[in-house]
């Protein structure tokens, strides 16, 4: 349920009216846009009567139920773009990042050779793992609390914000200095730890899971919005089909919808959604095409000896080849960059 407030109402009467809903045992979120202030209720709202709260409060124009199962999520709520600030790079309303590094942090020298290539080559972000999910409880799990002291190392030689996946809320205060905290496809679900990142006020890159719907990860991304932070970006990462020729099937049409049903900016994964990496490069031009605001991709200096996900990962020349190719492909589309940044950094569409 929403309610959709007259113009020019003073910050304290919204406030009193937020706490007037609230004390009946609601969560309120407050969306304010260009034309309109729209302040939405949050939990069983059908003992609500919609009428009443509007002819009973003046500063109401009118309230509307929201059909969605999301709330805080939904276009209808919040009808303009959400922009995410991640340590200084803004993500969404146009803007198109890359995030870009290997898929597990391996040593010092090789995090920080591949940072400062990514950078030199025009990547927004760092992405790399510290602590790693990994099908088999034999294969290499990260550096854990050494893999992010060598994140936040590359973040201090380059100055690019760092996106790394957190497993579980007994690691959250590990996370005070990353900029961006990932929630990976396994844990999708684990309303837990959605719940705790959401209290933890930090940007949160949320993926689909590999056997989710796009409700389903609405949903999700409606339990970090429901305790606080808006400052969430989705990802779509492939899904798992019956096609067995490539790690995942790349849902491409649930970027423009998931865009149509949400305000929160969505970014594609193609490495791990084709799992194969001459795919990736076809695939991240697909995604910039369907209107993505950004890429995750994985890169290494030496893929062949990678201690997880080499197939997938680009050699640096090939992602530096990439971004040639997408900034060629971004100008002819109409998106230019931010000029009160350095050249490459940024790509803004129409």
């Amino acid at each position: 349920m929403i309610f959709v407030l007259k113009p020019e109402v003073a910050q304290g009467e919204i406030e009193q009216f937020q706490q007037s809903i609230e004390a009946r045992g609601f969560k309120t979120f407050l969306s304010t846009g260009t034309e309109h202030t729209v302040v939405c209720l949050l939990g069983n709202t059908a003992v609500i009567d919609l009428d009443a709260v509007v002819q009973n409060n003046d500063i109401v124009e009118y309230g509307k139920r929201v059909t969605e199962p999301y709330k805080a999520v939904s276009r209808t709520v919040h009808p303009e773009d959400t922009m995410v600030n991640a340590g200084g790079v803004t993500v969404g309303q146009g803007w198109f990042q890359v995030v870009a590094g290997p898929c597990s942090v391996e040593s010092e020298a090789q995090i920080i050779e591949i940072a400062r290539f990514v950078q030199a080559s025009g990547a927004t972000m760092l992405r790399g793992g510290a602590f790693k999910p990994r099908t088999s409880p034999y294969a290499f799990m990260g550096l854990q609390e050494e893999g992010l002291r060598l994140l936040l190392k590359a973040k201090k030689e380059t100055g690019l914000p760092i996106v790394t996946e957190i497993m579980n809320q007994t690691q959250l205060p590990l996370f005070e200095e990353v900029d961006v905290i990932q929630i990976g496809a396994r844990n999708m679900q684990n309303f837990d730890l959605l719940k705790a990142v959401g209290r933890f006020n930090k940007p949160v890159l949320l993926k689909r899971g590999l056997a989710n719907t796009m409700e389903e990860l609405l949903l999700s991304a409606e339990y970090i919005l429901s305790e606080g932070n808006s400052q969430v970006i989705l990802c779509e990462r492939g899904i798992r089909t019956f096609e067995t020729a490539t790690r995942n099937t790349l849902d491409l049409s649930a970027i423009p919808l998931l865009k149509q049903k949400s305000h929160l900016p969505v970014m594609v994964d193609p490495s791990h959604a084709a799992g194969i990496r001459g795919l990736v490069a076809p695939l991240a031009r697909a995604a910039l095409a369907v209107g993505a605001d950004g890429l995750m991709i994985e890169t290494h200096n030496d893929p062949a000896r990678a201690l997880s996900d080499g197939a997938q990962s680009l050699y640096l020349e090939q992602f530096g080849q990439l971004m040639e190719d997408l900034k060629r492909r971004a100008a002819f589309e109409g998106k230019h960059r931010n000029p009160g940044v350095k050249p490459g950094r940024d790509w803004r569409r129409r």
